[in-house]
């Protein structure tokens, strides 16, 4: 007589298995830096209060570096060629455009209207990912792994609120006038490029430029530049404090904070843009 033998379910539905595994292994990853985010935004009130001195520091290597990389590789050179690039493709992209139809005199207002609401912030963003994130990540993974993040808690000082929380401030710092530099290089290098160029009079551009920049557009720009800033220092400490494996891992750190941070940046725009123009729009095409 034979007797059936019953699988059990880990063997009938592996997949399955793993697919659930998979799920909670994700959820409780994004617990950990939910409550990372959580308790280095509460953080903020000590750092100010305690590390005055890191904050001062990190504001200067972070906006202008150190040594030899202040000339060629700090913050400010970074965003400023960045916003150049962006602003010139800017005029050439959107003379063409227009020309084609015949109202190449609108160029002005595709810099007006683009650059503030779409391409600056977004070109800011990439160009903190790229420098002060990736450099803060690199920073704190290999405090982690070299054991100096434990011996600042073994001396009692608080890691979360002096490594972490001092570079979100600073971000926030460090970013309202590297924008301002990246919002005028992009305004200068779109204007540059259409009158010397292309040869298009400088009223002509110089008119609808004024008529379609709006102020509070800059405004709302600003905000979203700084909720960017938030996110993209938010995700590198995380990935830079909790960076184990040595110094392979320290290198898997920062390419997966980039990573993260640069599809976060575009949400971020995503959603405030939405918040901000997503009903009316704010604008009214008129000369």
């Amino acid at each position: 007589m034979k007797h059936n033998r019953v699988s059990s379910p880990s063997s009938l539905h592996p997949r399955l298995r793993r697919s659930v595994d998979g799920f909670v292994v994700g959820w409780n990853r994004i617990g950990r830096q939910t409550q990372f985010y959580g308790m280095t935004i509460r953080s903020i009130g000590t750092a100010v209060v305690h590390y005055k001195a890191e904050i001062f520091y990190l504001v200067a290597q972070m906006s202008l570096g150190t040594g030899a990389l202040a000339l060629i590789g700090g913050t400010v050179v970074v965003v400023g060629f960045l916003t150049l690039s962006t602003g010139a493709l800017i005029a050439v992209q959107g003379y063409n455009q227009l020309s084609g139809v015949g109202v190449e005199a609108l160029t002005g207002f595709v810099s007006a209207y683009i650059n503030v609401r779409i391409i600056a912030p977004a070109t800011a963003g990439v160009a903190l990912a790229a420098t002060i994130g990736a450099g803060a990540t690199a920073q704190l993974g290999a405090m982690r792994i070299s054991e100096e993040i434990d011996a600042l808690e073994v001396m009692g000082i608080r890691s979360v609120a002096y490594l972490a929380s001092t570079r979100v401030l600073t971000g926030v710092i460090v970013v309202i006038p590297l924008y301002c530099i990246a919002a005028l290089m992009a305004f200068l290098a779109a204007r540059l490029g259409t009158i010397m160029l292309y040869g298009q009079s400088s009223g002509v551009y110089d008119h609808y430029f004024d008529t379609f920049l709006i102020p509070t557009d800059l405004l709302w720009s600003f905000v979203q530049t700084i909720a960017v800033a938030i996110v993209v220092m938010l995700v590198h400490t995380y990935y830079g404090y909790t960076a184990s494996g040595g110094p392979a891992g320290v290198g898997e750190a920062v390419g997966r904070a980039v990573r993260a941070s640069l599809v976060s940046t575009i949400f971020v725009l995503l959603l405030v843009s939405l918040a901000v123009y997503g009903r009316s729009g704010n604008f009214h095409l008129a000369s």
